[in-house]
C-alpha cells in the first residue's frame, strides 16, 4: 500500500517524535525514541523504517518535519 501523506513531528506531551502516516482517511500514530536533536536523516531514517514495518511505502515528495 502507498501512503498519501508521512508526517514527522514532536510530540511534547509524550516527548517523543510522532510519526503519522495518512492513507485516505486512515491516519496511523506512532512514536519513535528519538532525542528531539535529532537531525533530518535519522528522523527520515526512522519514519520509513516505521512505515515499512506497517506495510506501507510512500513517495518521498510527501515526506514533511515539523520541528
Amino acid at each position: 500500500m502507498l501512503a498519501d501523506r508521512v508526517e514527522v513531528s514532536w510530540d511534547a506531551a509524550k516527548s517523543q517524535w510522532l510519526i503519522r502516516i495518512t492513507e485516505g482517511e486512515e491516519v496511523l500514530r506512532r512514536h519513535i525514541d528519538l532525542p528531539k536533536t535529532a537531525d533530518d536523516q535519522a528522523l527520515r531514517a526512522a519514519a520509513l523504517e516505521t512505515v515499512k514495518d506497517e506495510g506501507y511505502d510512500f513517495d518521498a515528495s510527501k515526506f514533511s518535519i515539523q520541528r
